[in-house]
């Protein structure tokens, strides 16, 4: 720590504002008062610092000294990340509790990472060798399902000139030593530090091509995410964003799961970290926990801290994406980080924009949305792909999709699923709406989806079925006037098959053990049997026979229930019933 120290000349809620801070930086992380409450300079003019404080200024008083750390504000990286819950300036909550209880204590110094826990090194590099940032020197199990590989820091390069051997070392002790350059040796530790709001570096960003499987039919069929893309989820209250974060975290094919809450209410907050440590991951059958890290930071914790919090689960994201993994962030929701940045803005006194959000507002999302990729990463002759793919939650009020940050999200973000409070209420889950939802991935992630269910074209079964959802939606308003019965035959059909998609296909229990989870293969085939029997229903009609006739075919109950019928291991018994379909259709006789 550094002796440049300044005194505190007025107090604003989480704003405070100090004299004597010339020598110090804008971004410097500042302990302020007796207690050391952790702050970040944003603004410095003259010898004046405007420090934004991350923990309760209650009792703090003009002529406090303000020491600067000579570091931004950072997180520390390392073998331990994943199992924690931290809040949102990465204070683990389980070691808080044991030492202050369930209140935070002010001022409050707590190791970020497990300093007395040993963890078992093995050396992957040899002395000699020439390695650069990103390289990786070794590996340790972190948890069952996650091997941590110990890397060399960005923007180090040298040569090799120490390597510890295989055994037992702690987060601060060394594991080798790069002579730089200019002859100066630094030391690489398990842990190490990286500024919050600062990208890490990376060699190349790779097109979205390959989608962040859910096995959620709603948002593979029909809007996908790619790996390293980003989604927003827009709703009210009580339309599932929360749950449907959820299955992605159990579900998606991401290797490691960073889980914001940020700002939510205590007992939503509660309610996830009571559930995350008793999922189990369904590839494995290991607790879910052992490739996740969470972030807690409820609304009735220091505003502030919630601003940063974001900015530190995607730093953590960024650390597992150098590593070669590929992470899923859920950010929960970025509405409540939205308000976090109003309020710091109104104590700075800066001139409102819309809705009384800071002109800044879309910049800062874009900041944060932009940190997703699909990328290269690692140095010369070991290069890797990892991703980052984030999932953010807004919540308007009123389920109002014209505020200012829904509006600001949908420009960062090439997929938007958007939340609907009347299928919430009728029990049709997830409540994606199909008419007011987007994706931009589907073109380029149709190679995947040829290559994984080889026979289908999905491009085409997506856009046919589409074309029956939105033409329905137009029915709905004649029928609201005159009826369903007053639809002329090939009308009503339409109406049929939209129902079988949105009942058959689009909804989803996610707690029955053939439906919570639905592979491609099963996706397409159920989608195929669907719009087969549009085709030669339709076909039917044209020929003379009723719809009516139809509609009490037994076939469309077992449509329905093919969903839970079928496991996902029995998905090409599902084309058995596109011959029944068949079959019973052109037995009709007019």
């Amino acid at each position: 720590m550094t002796e440049q120290q300044g005194v505190v000349i007025r107090i604003n809620g989480p704003a405070v504002f100090a004299r004597g801070t010339s020598a110090m930086r804008m971004g410097d992380q500042v302990l302020v008062g007796e207690e050391g409450l952790t702050g970040e300079i944003i603004r410095q003019e003259g010898d004046v610092a405007t420090i934004q404080v991350y923990e309760d200024t209650t009792g703090l008083r003009p002529g406090a000294p303000v020491v600067s750390t000579g570091e931004p504000l950072s997180v520390e990286l390392g073998p331990g990340l994943l199992t924690s819950i931290y809040d949102g300036i990465q204070r683990p909550l389980g070691a808080i509790y044991a030492r202050s209880g369930i209140y935070i204590g002010r001022g409050m110094r707590v190791s970020r990472l497990p300093r007395e826990r040993r963890w078992r090194f093995v050396p992957v590099k040899a002395v000699g060798e020439v390695v650069a940032g990103g390289a990786i020197l070794g590996l340790v199990e972190e948890t069952g399902l996650i091997e941590h590989r110990v890397m060399v820091p960005p923007r180090m390069r040298g040569e090799l000139v120490w390597v510890a051997g295989e055994g037992e070392y702690t987060v601060d002790e060394p594991i080798a030593r790069v002579r730089g350059d200019s002859g100066v040796e630094e030391v690489v530790r398990l842990a190490q530090r990286w500024p919050v709001r600062v990208a890490r570096p990376v060699v190349e960003r790779l097109e979205a091509e390959v989608p962040l499987f859910t096995g959620q039919r709603v948002i593979d069929f029909f809007f996908t995410i790619a790996r390293g893309g980003a989604a927003a989820i827009p709703g009210g209250f009580g339309t599932g964003k929360t749950v449907t974060q959820h299955q992605l975290a159990k579900w998606s094919d991401a290797n490691v799961i960073v889980y914001i809450g940020c700002g939510e209410r205590g007992n939503e907050m509660t309610q996830v970290l009571q559930d995350f440590p008793e999922l189990k991951d369904p590839k494995s059958g290991r607790p879910l926990m052992e490739r996740t890290v969470l972030i807690a930071n409820t609304s009735n914790m220091p505003v502030t801290a919630r601003e940063a919090s974001i900015y530190t689960g995607i730093t953590i994201a960024e650390y597992y994406r150098d590593m070669g993994y590929h992470v899923a962030v859920m950010a929960d929701s970025t509405s409540r980080w939205a308000e976090a940045l109003r309020e710091i803005s109104g104590r700075l006194e800066e001139m409102p924009a819309e809705e009384g959000y800071p002109a800044y507002l879309a910049s800062r999302l874009a900041e944060f949305y932009e940190r997703a990729g699909r990328v290269i990463v690692g140095s010369d002759g070991e290069a890797r792909e990892g991703s980052v793919t984030v999932v953010g939650a807004v919540s308007p009020q009123g389920g109002d999709f014209s505020e200012p940050v829904t509006q600001h999200t949908r420009r960062y973000v090439r997929a938007f699923w958007a939340l609907d409070k009347a299928l919430a209420s009728a029990r049709h889950f997830p409540s994606i709406n199909w008419s007011d939802s987007y994706s931009e991935y589907v073109q380029e992630v149709m190679g995947w989806w040829r290559d994984s269910v080889p026979g289908f074209d999905y491009v085409a079964m997506r856009r046919e079925a589409m074309a029956l959802l939105q033409e329905e939606s137009k029915l709905q308003q004649v029928v609201k006037l005159v009826g369903a019965d007053a639809l002329p035959d090939r009308q009503r059909l339409i109406l049929t098959t939209a129902r079988l998609i949105k009942e058959g296909f689009l909804q989803q229990n996610a707690f029955h053990e053939n439906d919570a989870y639905c592979t491609p293969e099963k996706q397409l085939r159920m989608m195929d049997v669907i719009l087969h029997f549009h085709r030669e229903a339709s076909a039917a009609v044209e020929k003379g026979v009723p719809c009516a006739r139809i509609m009490e075919l037994e076939i469309i109950p077992a449509m329905i229930r093919m969903k839970t019928d079928y496991s996902c291991a029995e998905a090409e018994r599902i084309s058995k019933l596109k011959e029944e379909v068949t079959y019973v259709l052109r037995g009709l006789k007019t």
